[in-house]
């Protein structure tokens, strides 16, 4: 009999509660897993207080710690109720990233559950929101939850590029497919899988027309246009999904997603993390730029993760 899978909900500090929570419970009820309820504190100020008293500093982080664990514990009984396995946990650390990292090689999780912190673009361009962090190392599945409508998903897209050509990442489609997959059985959704492809980068890397136009006109455009379409299609076969639930769509793949997901109120869009240490990738564009346009959640595959 295989272990009970576990999942972990990764809670902010400031004690606030979030449709994470429902859609964590949700998820770990439909596909029988524990779930772990675990916040990271640290508060500069109280870190780095200039009391005398070394012992009266200690004991208002203790204080604090045994606070927000109090009100984890609020949140979670309910769950139980649902006869959910949870746990609870607030561990207090200056560098949640590092030890986020560390927790998941010596205590492997089956899913990474967060609500997504909406950053403004200035404030990401002048320093990279824990969120990318997590996008860009998290070795396993991560959950980003947004403009939830559901608890429960009911719509799933799951985006691929059948046509990328660097060998790293051969099998990362299947896999995003897979996980689509399985959630949506566990879900009783149903899953539509779509292909954003702009074929105007491509012309230039690779075609080197000086313009979109005069690619588009070409005799190499007919034939990237069939070539992606039998990719696209081979890929869909072989993972049994229908040819109504196949959508090939031209433009830049984060307006397509974004209008898709809007268009069709999407639940959670499945998609595959590409590259890594600040060159990180996902379907053509930069982290930061599908992440924080999507309307609905996202599920990210890590491709060094192995079923």
């Amino acid at each position: 009999m295989s272990a009970q899978a576990r999942f972990l909900l990764l809670v902010s500090p400031l004690m606030e509660h979030s449709p994470a929570f429902e859609r964590a419970a949700a998820l770990a009820k439909a596909e029988g897993a524990a779930l772990h309820i675990l916040a990271f504190d640290y508060l500069e100020g109280l870190a780095t207080a200039g009391l005398v008293n070394e012992q009266a500093l200690e004991q208002m982080r203790l204080g604090y710690v045994e606070r927000h664990h109090q009100w984890l514990e609020d949140q979670a009984r309910p769950l139980r109720k649902l006869g959910l396995t949870v746990t609870t946990e607030v561990a207090w650390v200056d560098d949640p990233l590092k030890e986020l990292l560390i927790r998941l090689k010596e205590e492997p999780m089956a899913l990474v559950i967060k609500a997504l912190a909406h950053e403004s673009r200035l404030s990401r361009l002048m320093f990279t929101p824990m969120d990318v962090h997590l996008l860009r190392e998290c070795p396993v599945p991560l959950h980003f939850v947004h403009g939830v409508h559901h608890a429960l998903p009911r719509r799933i897209v799951a985006a691929v590029d059948p046509f990328h050509r660097d060998g790293r990442y051969q099998g990362l489609n299947d896999r995003i497919l897979h996980e689509a997959s399985k959630l949506a059985t566990a879900c009783e959704a149903d899953v539509q899988m779509v292909y954003a492809h702009d074929l105007s980068d491509l012309a230039a890397q690779e075609y080197e027309f000086g313009s979109g136009a005069a690619f588009f006109s070409s005799q190499a455009a007919k034939q990237l246009f069939a070539a992606q379409g039998e990719a696209f299609n081979d890929l869909a076969a072989r993972n049994g999904i229908p040819p109504e639930q196949r959508h090939m769509i031209l433009g830049n793949p984060a307006k397509v997603l974004s209008s898709f997901a809007d268009a069709y109120n999407i639940d959670v869009i499945v998609m595959g993390r590409v590259g890594h240490h600040g060159l990180s990738r996902l379907l053509g564009s930069t982290t930061e730029t599908l992440l924080y346009r999507m309307p609905c959640s996202v599920w990210v595959v890590s491709p060094e993760m192995l079923e």
